[in-house]
């Protein structure tokens, strides 16, 4: 006799065990997901097998933690091939049950904390809500001063008003040399910014951040580097907009190229964001603030066509979301990194970089070379001070050098 749990799923025995009245709502659940069907399946009988087990054992439904999974799938092991994927499929499940509500939340001990992770929770609330920077910021700060504190109070009590500039000059010498150039700078810019919250505090009156050395001066003798007017019509020439990924990653590039975004900008764009009739787009910028670009028809009309003919149906508001299960929004810019790379090593392009922000310098290098002025630059690339827009005026001397008018009278 065929049992049935979804329009997809048919059980060829009745399910038994505290769970079997939840079967059908989490293939449901799994199924929105954007699972496929071998998959969706797959999960729906380990669940119908688990509840069995727990029957068998007596186990009721509001008793279940993650630790009756452990030994389910260790007496799995001994009666069947153990899968790899049968222990996620089980968290999913009693993450489900417990969004729910019908099991309770395990209750953790309390774990104490040492006074170093202690201090850093409270520098990255401060970062969080003081500050309001992006996530991403927070997260590369962050683990440069936790080592920076260890590094001056090891496991013990962590005094701030003990710091001297004596202890950021010795862990800066220390670390830098193990560094790439890049991550040395962004440990310098963490510690400024850790001590001028110290100073915030009250915990020291010096202004600490100042003895912070600089690993580099800024060296570069043109521009950023960004990709070409050129490589961009190439590249987005070259996706194949008859699929659905194709659609997205064909909107996704285009936005980078004509709207200058941050990957991360691009990323947690909301479908409210947009403003269809007005022809506008609400963008977070990275110092938390909202900003309304004007949405270019071109770009609309990639993004429409993603949205009608290649978005998988899903419950997250996110605009660009991920191809495969479970389908939801990108975890993070990384994945539009992972779309640019894969897309300019099949259109055989050799850009600059391999990253997304290489279309945000080659929007401001063709602004200013069209006459933009910094300000309007600054304001299209959502900049909040001038100087980071002052980087786009440093200019090749070679080619200032063809533009010179001769010397009157020969060189002197």
């Amino acid at each position: 006799m065929k049992y049935f749990i979804h329009d997809q799923v048919v059980l060829s025995r009745e399910p038994e065990g505290p769970l079997a009245a939840h079967l059908s709502s989490f293939a449901n659940a799994i199924s929105a997901q954007g699972y496929n069907v071998w998959s969706l399946k797959r999960k729906v009988l380990i669940a119908a097998c688990f509840s069995r087990w727990l029957k068998q054992r007596g186990v009721g439904v509001r008793d279940i933690c993650f630790d009756h999974a452990t030994r389910y799938l260790r007496y799995r092991a001994l009666h069947f091939q153990p899968r790899n994927d049968d222990r996620a499929a089980l968290r999913q499940l009693i993450d489900f049950l417990r969004g729910e509500g019908v099991v309770p939340p395990e209750q953790m001990a309390t774990i104490r904390i040492s006074a170093t992770e202690r201090c850093v929770q409270e520098y990255e609330e401060y970062l969080r809500n003081i500050q309001a920077l992006a996530r991403a910021t927070i997260v590369n700060y962050v683990p440069f001063v936790r080592e920076f504190l260890k590094h001056r109070f090891g496991d013990g009590k962590v005094m701030l008003s003990k710091l001297r500039a004596a202890d950021v000059v010795h862990f800066v010498q220390v670390q830098a040399p193990r560094l790439h150039l890049k991550q040395a700078k962004l440990m310098t810019t963490a510690l400024r910014s850790f001590l001028r919250y110290v100073r915030y505090r009250g915990d020291i009156t010096l202004d600490l951040a100042a003895a912070v050395p600089v690993v580099a001066n800024w060296s570069m003798p043109s521009i950023p580097r960004g990709i070409s007017a050129d490589q961009t019509r190439k590249l987005l020439a070259s996706i194949d907009r008859r699929t659905a990924v194709g659609r997205r990653d064909y909107a996704i590039l285009l936005v980078l190229a004509r709207l200058g975004l941050r990957s991360s900008e691009v990323v947690f764009l909301e479908l409210d964001d947009i403003d269809w009739d007005a022809g506008k787009l609400c963008v977070r910028t990275k110092g938390g603030q909202r900003i309304e670009l004007p949405l270019p028809a071109d770009v609309g009309k990639a993004i429409a066509a993603y949205l009608q003919h290649g978005r998988p149906k899903s419950a997250s508001r996110r605009v660009f979301l991920r191809a495969r299960a479970h389908i939801t929004g990108f975890h993070g810019p990384s994945g539009l990194g992972c779309i640019v790379r894969r897309a300019l090593k099949r259109a055989g392009i050799d850009a600059p970089t391999t990253g997304a922000h290489q279309f945000r310098h080659g929007l401001a290098t063709q602004m200013l070379n069209h006459g933009a002025s910094l300000s309007e630059i600054g304001e299209v690339l959502g900049h909040r001070h001038p100087q980071t827009t002052m980087i786009y005026t440093r200019v090749d001397i070679k080619a200032l050098r063809a533009l010179a008018l001769p010397w009157p009278g020969g060189v002197r």
